[in-house]
C-alpha cells in the first residue's frame, strides 16, 4: 500500500482558495494543507482548520510573497518593504541573512502556534526551504519544532521529511483529468507519497494577488471528482509532536 498526502498549498491567501480547499478535501481527495501566515485570509483559514479536524494542517513559510511578520529583517525584504522576488531569492540566496531568516520563519510558525493548533510538517512558498544554502535553518526549525519538512531534494537528508516521495507536476498545464489514474508505476509500493495542489474557487482578490489563478478551479473540479488508484490510499500517519 502507497500512503498519500494530498497537500493543498496557499491556504489563507484569500477566502476563496480557502473555500476551494475545504471543498477539496470535504468532497475530494485533498487530506492536508499549509497555511500561509502573513496573508489577508490566514485567521480565515485558521477558522477552517479548527472547524474541520479531519483535515491535516501545516504551515507554508513565506520568503517571496507579500511582507514578513518582522520589521527587522532588512537583507528578506525590497525596499518597499515586501518580501523579495522569487527569481531574486533564488539568484542570490547568499544575500539572505539566515539568521534574519530563521527568525523570521519562527515567528511564522510561532504565530500559527498562537490560534492553539499543532501543525503536522511545514513546506514553503515557491520551494524556497529546498534552497540548498537555507538548510541550516531548515535543520534548526525541524529539531526545535519537532516537524517535519516537504521532502524538496536530496540535500534535505538528516532531516526529517513528511513522505519519502514529492510530486509537484499536478501544476499549470499538467493539470489533467487522468493525473491520479495515472500515479500507478510512479511511486513503489510501501513508500509514501505527497502530492502538491492549489485548489480554489475564484475572486477579484485571488486575480490581484497571484499569476497561478484559473487553473486552480481546475485544480478544484478535478480533485473533488478524482479517485486514488488500487493500491494508493489516503489514510496517512504523520508523526505529531505537540510543542
Amino acid at each position: 500500500m502507497i500512503e498519500v498526502l494530498v497537500n493543498a498549498d496557499d491556504f489563507g491567501l484569500t477566502k476563496a482558495v480557502n473555500y476551494g480547499i475545504l471543498d477539496s478535501h470535504k468532497y475530494g481527495i485533498v487530506n492536508s494543507a499549509t497555511i500561509m501566515m502573513n496573508a489577508k485570509a490566514t485567521e480565515h483559514a485558521i477558522e477552517i482548520a479548527k472547524k474541520t479536524p479531519s483535515l491535516k494542517v501545516g504551515i507554508h513559510l513565506v520568503l517571496t510573497w507579500g511582507k514578513p511578520l518582522l520589521s527587522d529583517v532588512p537583507s528578506l525584504v525590497d525596499e518597499s518593504g515586501f518580501f523579495k522576488k522569487q527569481g531574486v531569492v533564488y539568484g542570490d540566496p547568499a544575500g539572505i541573512s539566515l539568521s534574519e531568516l530563521e527568525r523570521e520563519w519562527s515567528a511564522q510558525i510561532e504565530r500559527f502556534l498562537e490560534f492553539g493548533l499543532f501543525p503536522t510538517h511545514f513546506d514553503s512558498h515557491h520551494h524556497v526551504h529546498g534552497i540548498k544554502a537555507f538548510l541550516p535553518v531548515i535543520k534548526k526549525l525541524s529539531d526545535k519544532y519537532g516537524l517535519p519538512v516537504r521532502n524538496a531534494g536530496s540535500h534535505l537528508a538528516g532531516i526529517q521529511t513528511v513522505t519519502d516521495v514529492f510530486l509537484d507536476d499536478f501544476y499549470g498545464e499538467t493539470v489533467v483529468e487522468d493525473y491520479f489514474q495515472n500515479l500507478k508505476g510512479r511511486v513503489m509500493d510501501g513508500a509514501s507519497v505527497e502530492i502538491m495542489t492549489h485548489p480554489a474557487y475564484m475572486d477579484e482578490e485571488l486575480m490581484e494577488v497571484s499569476s497561478y489563478n484559473e487553473k486552480r478551479l481546475k485544480e478544484t473540479r478535478i480533485l473533488t471528482k478524482a479517485k486514488l488508484p488500487e493500491g494508493f490510499s489516503l489514510r496517512f500517519s504523520i508523526n505529531q509532536v505537540k510543542i
